[in-house]
């Protein structure tokens, strides 16, 4: 059955700000429905309160709607465009599907004539009620762990006496397994009951017997009105039963289930998809399968939405979910759809991975002081990477080495764990390392019996940690020069990066590189097809590997690579890697539209990232994406093969940044501003020079590289004292101190934990106003695109803030110091591209805090309350083909934005709340007001100094 020709106008909600269990993924599933309905011809209209996103940019949607995601908004936003037929759901997460649930009982729909796509509310309601999805599994024969619902404290007590410990709770209609706990004991029973029922907004949870040591499985379903239904990825998590599945490491495809295992997975999930409801969408599902020969699969849940993991299963697999689901939900049948990535086979046609993808979250415990790291049934992951590989072993390396938490990949960097106890400790609590304790717990010689009965972990899975293990053990009893060809060969075929074979033959990493080139041991790049090699593709899709050459006759030896090179001019762009707090989606909203504008002014475009949640690793964004660690090996090989005019590192955040200076040294164009001018600006030293001789005022400061100096320093500032190390992000490591004890404490954990950094100490200008301007220059002119005076006073982290555009109580002096501040600094540092400086206002007179020269979080926010394309503009100046003078700008607010900060604390219950120099907030949202009398920001300015540390 064709489209259905009657919808001619779709609502889409979005997922709001960004939270820990609901992140980045709904921007990429929601920007893909959004350009799928367009290619059909239909109106979209969208509603969601993210700025920082690519999905809410006015390219997206014919109309979006930047509001609170209330039913208050759907009526108002339906008032305004009776037009509307109908409404989708199902790409906006959790918050879009309660939403839509909400203004169902409200009769919102059916006043205005709206009907719902891509999923029905019964189907909804089954799945999220814990207790009716029970009553229908066991309707049609699916089994599921022993459970109960309890609506009351007394019902769940009863429960817990029936089935013995260890226990499950689950609260219904939760997002990111809220509320979810496993008890060991009786005594911790009463306590994680009560938090279950009070966060269920019906006050339901289900307890389960625990199934403490199964395997986990999740199935990614889409199916069309005339019931065909594919599965497009089978995901297998390492982790068995007992940790979320987001904060899981996870494999595709599924490594240690039997075939026959599998075909009847599948056919439960079809069937299981078929019995909540007739509708034409994507579905979740996820299972549990006993860890012995039986292989006993039990169903956990299903999602009758696109998930978390269909954005991963579309990146593992280059199967476009989102973009067919919405296909569907218009009428299409699977069958008269095309393969996104061949063209030429249909979209009724499953997948076939010829590669191994491996996931591992990003964890930010660190910004969450006395949280607890174990990992449970609460997902607290704030981001995820996606590493991709001809074998598991070569995936779970390049996943490792793309995380960004200074590691090179799994041993061979020094920085394994060596105490017996610590190492069995971390195996029983699992916590953000695990991944790499399992290789120090087989270093060590712990039996991989015993790895596995602490940790429940597939034999299968630690096998391949000990070959890694024993290849590592092997290469060390030689030197570079006696080193086997065929020995670094499989090394590198195994993913070890050349940093760590140069530890394990103690040299460098530059003598390995080069030792390769010498051996012809180089990358070759591949494409991720959908159908493994079977049919030709047409997407430039690629992941790097090894290969063994191959030998035809009377040709010389060679391997096939997949990704030609063009002789067009290209350009490419890093992108920021995983999403972590202080690094969010807005990074990916700069890569992106860095990535159009290059392309617009005639570039071949390629990008290089490693986050499978974003936009920006579309297949169909830039020319090339090369998925692969933003890590510098990987990139300049990249770099080598494709020869490109040159990078731009100012999008990607500090991730693209840090690479500034290694690219800087192998001869590699930087676009924009160049490395001297952002070590400049980064140099606390250097930058405060500049200062002083453009006599612009900055709060008195030094440089300590020891406690020593430290507590020398604090004598000639006068407290209290901020101190801050070089080259971090989010604000890391900043604290206030007021006396020399705690100056002491600060400096000593700080230089444990960022060996070798230089220490900055600023006299802390106690109660100052902060604002922060963000402008495009081009080396001669400068244009100021917004600044913004925060609501909080000066000493909380610009990302924590409450911050108004424009400013609310600046007066013409001050705003002039700051215009004539960030017009100099910006030309003193030779700024092509943007540039964000922060101040300090006291007394009327304006202090510089810090300048960055690159996008900072807050241009998407800008961009978005003015209708202005400023990452547009600012890629063409980068590129020299524009010069400011040569745009026409024209902003335009009503009023005022505020920019709110949103915190995911409900994940880390006993946690300081309080907010200071040190970013905490996961995401943010936009409040368009019209006057500074509106309630909401009388509500704001009273409380700015509640949360302020010291």
């Amino acid at each position: 059955m064709p489209k259905n020709s009657e919808i001619k106008s779709i609502l889409i909600i979005g997922s709001g700000p960004i939270i820990i269990g609901q992140a980045c993924e709904f921007d990429y599933s929601g920007s893909q429905a959004l350009r799928s309905l367009r290619e059909e011809g239909i109106e979209t209209v969208l509603v969601n309160s993210n700025p920082a996103t690519i999905m809410t940019d006015p390219s997206m949607a014919d109309h979006i709607y930047l509001l609170p995601l209330t039913t208050k908004s759907l009526v108002q936003i339906l008032k305004e465009h009776p037009q509307i037929d109908a409404v989708l759901p199902t790409m906006g997460g959790q918050t879009a599907l309660n939403l839509a649930i909400e203004a169902d009982e409200k009769g919102i729909w059916k006043d205005f004539g709206v009907e719902m796509i891509g999923v029905d509310i019964d189907a909804i309601n089954v799945t999220e009620d814990r207790e009716q999805f029970r009553v229908l599994m066991g309707k049609i024969g699916v089994a599921m762990a022993p459970q109960e619902t309890a609506t009351s404290y007394l019902e769940g007590k009863e429960i817990a006496q029936e089935f013995g410990f260890p226990l499950v709770i689950r609260a219904s209609y939760t997002l990111g397994g809220a509320g979810a706990s496993i008890v060991y004991k009786e005594e911790d029973f009463d306590e994680l009951l009560r938090h279950g029922l009070e966060i269920s907004p019906i006050h339901e949870v289900m307890i389960d017997k625990a199934m403490m040591g199964w395997k986990e499985y999740e199935l990614e379903l889409l199916r069309d009105k005339n019931d065909n239904v594919v599965i497009i990825c089978a995901i297998e998590n390492m982790d068995p039963m007992g940790i979320h599945t987001g904060d899981s490491i996870t494999v595709a495809p599924a490594m240690t289930l039997s075939d026959r295992t599998y075909q009847r997975m599948r056919d439960m999930a079809i069937h299981m998809m078929r019995s909540i409801g007739d509708f034409a969408g994507g579905c979740n599902v996820q299972f549990a399968v006993s860890p012995d020969e039986n292989e006993d699969i039990i169903a956990i849940e299903i999602n009758p939405r696109v998930s978390r993991s269909s954005a991963l299963a579309s990146k593992a697999t280059g199967y476009p979910i989102a973009k067919i689901a919405s296909k569907l939900a218009i009428g299409y049948n699977l069958d008269e759809l095309d393969n996104q990535i061949t063209k030429s086979t249909s979209a009724l046609f499953e997948p076939t991975l010829d590669y191994v993808i491996v996931k591992i979250p990003r964890w930010n415990f660190d910004k969450f002081e006395g949280s607890d790291r174990t990992l449970g049934l609460q997902m607290k992951s704030v981001g995820e990477v996606m590493g991709i590989g001809r074998s598991f072993q070569e995936a779970l390396h390049k996943a490792t080495q793309s995380l960004e938490i200074k590691r090179n990949g799994l041993g061979a960097d020094g920085k394994s764990y060596t105490n017996y106890e610590q190492i069995l400790d971390k195996l029983k609590h699992a916590s953000w390392d695990r991944v790499f304790v399992i290789y120090d717990a087989i270093q060590m010689g712990i039996p991989l019996s015993r790895i596995h009965e602490i940790t429940k972990i597939d034999m299968w899975f630690l096998r391949q940690y000990e070959e890694l293990y024993l290849l590592e053990k092997e290469i060390s009893t030689f030197t570079l020069e006696t080193l086997p060809r065929e020995l670094l060969l499989e090394a590198k075929q195994k993913g070890y990066g050349d940093r760590q074979i140069a530890h394990m033959l103690k040299c460098l990493e530059s003598q390995v590189y080069k030792k390769r080139e010498e051996l012809n041991i180089q990358r070759v790049y591949k494409l991720v097809d959908t159908c493994a090699a079977e049919f030709k593709a047409q997407t430039p899709y690629y992941y790097s590997t090894f290969e063994n050459e191959m030998q035809l006759d009377g040709k010389e030896p060679y391997s096939e690579n997949d990704s030609v090179v063009t002789d067009k001019k290209k350009i490419i762009v890093l992108g920021s890697g995983p999403n972590r707090i202080g690094q969010g989606i807005e990074f990916d909203y700069c890569c992106v539209h860095g990535v159009l504008a290059a392309a617009e002014v005639g570039y071949e475009t390629i990008m290089i990232n490693c986050n499978p949640e974003t936009v920006s690793t579309d297949f169909d964004v830039a020319d090339k994406l090369y998925f692969e660690p933003v890590f510098w090996e990987h990139i300049y090989d990249i770099i080598r093969h494709e020869k490109p005019e040159g990078v731009i590192v100012q999008l990607g955040g500090q991730t693209a940044l840090k690479l500034a200076e290694k690219l800087e040294r192998y001869g590699v164009k930087i676009l924009g501003t160049s490395f001297q001018a952002l070590d400049l600006a980064e140099d606390r030293g250097s930058f405060s020079t500049i200062l002083k001789e453009l006599d612009i005022p900055y709060p008195e400061f030094g440089v300590a590289e020891t406690t020593d100096q430290a507590l020398e320093l604090a004598d000639q500032l006068d407290f209290p004292l901020l101190i801050r190390p070089s080259y971090v992000l989010g604000g890391q490591g900043m604290k206030i101190v007021i006396n020399k004890q705690e100056l002491e404490e600060h400096v000593v954990d700080l230089l444990r934990k960022i060996p070798n950094n230089k220490l900055l100490l600023d006299h802390y200008l106690d109660g100052a106003i902060e604002a922060e301007a963000d402008a495009i220059c081009d080396g001669e002119d400068v244009y100021i695109i917004g600044i913004m005076e925060h609501i909080e006073p000066c000493g909380i982290h610009s990302g924590d803030s409450n911050a108004t555009l424009p400013p609310f109580n600046l007066g013409e002096f001050v705003m002039q110091q700051i215009k004539d501040h960030t017009k100099k600094i910006a030309l003193a540092l030779n700024t092509v591209g943007l540039i964000n400086i922060q101040f300090a206002i006291k007394d009327d007179k304006v202090y510089i805090i810090e300048a960055n020269p690159r996008a900072s979080r807050t241009v998407p926010f800008i961009a978005k309350a003015y209708g202005e394309p400023y990452v547009n503009y600012a890629t063409k100046v980068m590129l020299g083909h524009s010069k400011v003078t040569d745009f026409d700008f024209k902003p335009h607010l009503d009023g005022y934005a505020i920019k709110q900060p949103v915190f995911s604390f409900n994940k880390f219950p006993n946690v300081n709340k309080q907010l200071g120099p040190e970013m905490k907030s996961t995401g943010e949202s936009i409040l368009f007001i019209d006057s500074l009398k509106d309630d909401q920001f009388y509500d704001l300015y009273s409380r700015r100094k509640m949360y302020l540390s010291k």
